[in-house]
């Protein structure tokens, strides 16, 4: 019964956002690098030859280059500041070029040297107070929060834009080159941490933010600690079978099977790096009557994380995915995070 009455409350949450496009299916061969590109071979076997040298050195893939064009504004009244940096990756749309982080310092912190700190990436189309009030909650328990706008969010989305469709569409390439984006974003915002005196860093993501949050932790050897809100092994069975990606299911459907979309998206799945992360103190949190990133793909991963020896704490909510949002559990939800990274990073 309570399953029931949970998924016909996921349906209804997510029936509130009416703007979602079916977009038509693109290869984004235009994304891959040109010295990959051959007119003389299926779109399919070039996106497969360019994966193949990815997973050959994630390392070069997830890797920045260092800068120092890093521009920090004064504080607002309410203490918080802007970080805004250039991005690793360039993309057609300038906006999308600025990184734009959100700084909230913990409260009494007064050395730098013992100072902890916990990177935030929000879920898919999360609007700009989207996770401010968890970000208050980790000051509170003394750690400094940087929120990071992902690509094609908040100030980062272009005009032609309602919701922040080219980070996760139908365009295979185009979504493998901007979670990187996302990935190479994140170092970044780590590197400018690790400068200004954070030698505790964590890392907390939700949703899309969770799977980028796992990507940046496993090939970034500042991270300490990472909290997985919402977790699946694979990226591409969340877009094939889950309620918020409906949309985008219907602009793949005919153009490329399951089995071929998770080899293409390898790169960017959670599944490909869980050698990489025996170092790292992680929790996983998952919903038990979640719609968006089915049930039985959460507890996959879990039983990989268990099999592989990998140290990890587990958390479930008695709720769905849009309704974590909601009270009481987004309260509880905040609570068990914001618990494990504070004994992490203590």
């Amino acid at each position: 019964m309570l399953e029931t009455l949970f998924h016909a409350w996921e349906r209804r949450l997510a029936s509130v956002t009416t703007d979602r496009v079916v977009r038509s299916f693109d290869w984004g061969l235009d994304w891959i690098p040109e010295s990959g590109r051959r007119k003389d071979r299926a779109p399919a076997a070039v996106i497969g030859e360019w994966v193949s040298h990815v997973m050959a050195d994630t390392d070069a893939f997830f890797t920045p280059p260092p800068t120092t064009a890093y521009h920090l504004e004064s504080p607002t009244p309410a203490g918080d500041q802007l970080l805004t940096f250039p991005s690793a990756f360039e993309t057609p749309h300038p906006d999308n070029n600025i990184v734009r982080c959100r700084i909230f310092p913990a409260r009494g912190d007064r050395d730098p040297d013992s100072r902890a700190a916990v990177l935030v990436l929000p879920q898919w189309n999360a609007d700009p107070g989207g996770h401010v009030g968890l970000c208050r909650l980790l000051t509170m328990n003394g750690l400094t929060a940087v929120r990071l706008s992902l690509p094609y969010h908040d100030q980062r989305m272009p005009p032609e834009l309602h919701r922040a469709d080219y980070i996760v569409s139908a365009n295979v390439g185009r979504t493998l080159q901007v979670c990187r984006q996302a990935v190479l974003d994140a170092r970044r915002a780590i590197g400018w941490l690790a400068a200004n005196g954070y030698e505790r860093i964590g890392i907390l993501g939700s949703s899309l933010g969770s799977c980028l949050s796992l990507l940046t932790a496993a090939h970034e050897p500042l991270v300490r600690a990472q909290a997985l809100n919402h977790v699946s092994p694979y990226f591409a069975d969340v877009v094939w079978r889950g309620l918020s990606t409906r949309h985008l299911r219907l602009g793949l459907d005919g153009h490329i099977d399951l089995e071929m979309l998770r080899g293409f998206w390898k790169p960017i799945s959670p599944a490909s790096y869980l050698e990489r992360l025996h170092h790292l103190r992680t929790l996983l949190v998952y919903a038990r009557y979640d719609l968006t990133f089915p049930v039985d793909l959460s507890e996959q991963l879990i039983a990989q994380f268990r099999a592989a020896g990998i140290p990890h704490k587990v958390a479930m909510l008695r709720c769905g995915h849009y309704s974590t949002g909601k009270a009481p559990f987004k309260f509880i939800d905040g609570w068990i995070l914001t618990r494990f990274l504070k004994r992490a990073l203590a």
